[in-house]
C-alpha cells in the first residue's frame, strides 16, 4: 500500500537554489501553495502577502513545474532491451515484439504500468499520457487497469484507448490475433470516457481515442474516432510521420501523403496531438501549424530505432504545439522525463546548432507538453496554475563544479527528482515514493517479463 503525506494548505516552497517558470516571472523567493494551487509566485526578498501554515525550505533544491510526459506504451516496460530487436528499425521490431505482445495479461500490464508510472514519477513528471492500443483476448478492461494503477500512484494521466483494426490479412502490419472489431473499439470508448473521464483544472484522469498508425488501423476507424470524439469534446491521438517506411505505406494503401491522409479522415484540428511526427515537408508543417495539431517529439526513440530526427524549431515556429514523450520503454528504454528534455536538447541542437537554449528544452518538457495535452493549468509556475511540482538537488557527484543549477539538470544528467508534489500533495519525498516496495516490484516485474519473451 502506498501512504503519501496529507495535502498541505498554505504551504511556502521558499528561496529555492534556483527556479525555472516556463514563463517570465520571477520565483526565485519561491511559491506559496494552498488548496492544491500555485496561489504566489514570490521574487527573490519577497514575503507571502497572508500567514503560511508550513514552510518547506527548498534552499538545495531546483524549483520546476512538474515534467509532463506527452507519449508513452506503459506496457512495454516488460520488453525492455530485449536482444531480437536490440539493433531493429521500426517495422522489424515491431513486428518481432508484436507476438510477445499478444500474450499480455490483465497482471503484466498491472506490473508494467506500476513501472512505468513510478519511473515517470521519481524522474520528475507529474502527467503522463498513455497511448495502449494492445486488447487480445482477456486484456479488454487494459484501460481499467491503467486508470487504478495512476490512482495509486497518485499522478495525473491522459489515458487513450487506442486501437488496431487492420491486420496482416487485409495488408496491416499486426498480428490477427491483435485486431478488434471497429464497433467494439467505439463501444468501449463512449465507456471509458462516460466512466473515467474528468474535466475541469484538477482533472486526474483524461481519456482520449487513439486508433495506433496508419498501418495498423482501417480509414474507417480513424474517421469514427474523430467523429466520437468530436462528440464526446475529447482529443485525439496516433503515431504519424514516425519512418520513411510508414510514408511508404500510405502512399501504396491510401494514395496519400501522411498529413493528405490525416485530412482525409478528419483529424487535423486541434484536438489532435501526433506521436514523433518527423518526416513532414515544409507545406504540410505550416498546414500542421494553422490547423493546431500539435506534435509529441520522442528523441530518445526515434535515435533509438534511427527513425529520424524531428523538426521542431520549424514546427513551432509554425504554430505547432510540440511537448516530449519518452514513448515506449521498448524503444527507449526507460521512463525518465528529465533525461529525455536532455535528449531532446542535444538532438534538437545537432540539427539547428549548439545556441539552443537549455531552457527551450525544458520548456518542450513543461508548459509545452501542457499544451499538447490541452492542460493549460500544467505545466508552469504561475498563481493559478495546478500545484504540480518537481524540485531536484544538485548534491551528486555528477553536479560538483557546476554553476548555473538550471543548466546543471540537462547538462550533467539530473535523472531523479528529490521531491515531487501533483495537486499539492507531496507524491515523491527525500527521492522515493512512499509506500512503494521498488525491490518488490522489481522482482515481481522481472519475473513477469521473462515469463512474457519465454511464452
Amino acid at each position: 500500500m502506498i501512504h503519501f503525506p496529507a495535502p498541505t494548505n498554505r504551504l511556502w516552497i521558499r528561496n529555492p537554489l534556483a527556479a525555472f517558470t516556463a514563463n517570465s516571472l520571477d520565483a526565485s523567493g519561491g511559491v506559496v501553495v494552498n488548496g492544491g494551487v500555485i496561489e504566489e509566485v514570490l521574487a527573490a526578498g519577497q514575503q507571502p502577502s497572508a500567514p503560511v501554515r508550513e514552510t518547506f525550505d527548498a534552499g538545495r533544491h531546483v524549483l520546476l513545474p512538474g515534467l509532463i510526459n506527452t507519449h508513452h506504451h506503459f506496457y512495454q516496460t516488460l520488453t525492455r532491451a530485449w536482444g531480437p530487436v536490440a539493433n531493429a528499425p521500426l517495422f522489424p521490431w515491431l513486428q518481432n515484439l508484436y507476438p510477445v505482445w499478444a500474450r499480455l495479461t490483465p497482471k503484466n500490464l498491472e506490473l508494467a504500468a506500476t513501472v512505468a508510472l513510478a519511473e515517470l514519477l521519481l524522474s520528475g513528471c507529474t502527467t503522463a499520457a498513455d497511448h495502449h492500443y494492445l486488447f487480445p483476448a482477456g486484456l479488454e478492461d487494459a484501460i481499467d487497469i491503467e486508470v487504478a494503477a495512476v490512482r495509486r500512484l497518485g499522478m495525473r494521466a491522459t489515458l487513450t484507448r487506442g486501437s488496431m483494426t487492420l491486420g496482416t490479412d487485409d495488408g496491416g502490419l499486426p498480428p490477427q490475433s491483435t485486431v478488434q472489431r471497429p464497433e467494439v473499439v467505439l463501444e468501449d470508448s463512449e465507456r471509458l470516457v462516460g466512466r473515467y473521464h474528468e474535466r475541469g483544472d484538477d482533472a486526474v484522469i483524461q481519456i482520449a481515442l487513439a486508433p495506433c498508425s496508419p498501418f495498423s488501423v482501417t480509414k474507417e476507424i480513424m474517421a469514427e474516432s474523430a467523429a466520437l470524439a468530436e462528440r464526446l469534446d475529447v482529443r485525439l491521438h496516433t503515431h504519424l510521420a514516425e519512418t520513411l517506411d510508414e510514408e511508404d505505406f500510405c502512399r501504396e494503401m491510401f494514395g496519400l501523403r501522411t498529413v493528405d491522409y490525416l485530412d482525409s479522415v478528419g483529424w487535423l484540428t486541434d484536438r489532435t496531438w501526433l506521436g514523433h511526427g518527423i518526416h513532414f515537408s515544409d507545406a504540410e508543417i505550416t498546414r500542421l501549424g494553422a490547423a493546431g495539431t500539435a506534435v509529441a517529439h520522442c528523441p530518445t526513440s526515434n535515435m533509438r530505432l534511427a527513425s529520424g530526427t524531428a523538426r521542431v524549431l520549424e514546427l513551432e515556429d509554425a504554430g505547432v504545439p510540440v511537448g516530449l514523450g519518452v514513448d515506449g520503454s521498448a524503444s527507449n528504454d526507460a521512463s525518465n522525463m528529465i533525461l529525455e528534455a536532455r535528449q531532446a536538447l542535444y538532438l534538437q541542437r545537432l540539427r539547428y546548432g549548439a545556441d539552443v537554449p537549455v531552457e527551450r528544452a525544458l520548456g518542450w518538457a513543461t508548459r509545452g507538453s501542457a499544451a499538447v495535452l490541452g492542460r493549460q493549468e500544467l505545466g508552469q509556475l504561475a498563481p493559478g496554475m495546478q500545484a504540480d511540482l518537481a524540485l531536484f538537488t544538485l548534491d551528486d557527484l555528477r553536479f560538483s563544479g557546476s554553476h548555473d543549477p538550471i543548466a546543471a539538470l540537462l547538462l550533467c544528467a539530473a535523472d531523479r527528482a528529490d521531491r515531487v508534489m501533483v495537486g499539492g500533495q507531496w507524491r515523491v519525498v527525500d527521492g522515493h515514493i512512499p509506500g512503494l516496495d521498488v525491490a518488490g516490484l522489481i522482482a515481481e516485474h522481472s519475473a513477469a517479463a521473462r515469463r512474457l519473451v519465454n511464452g
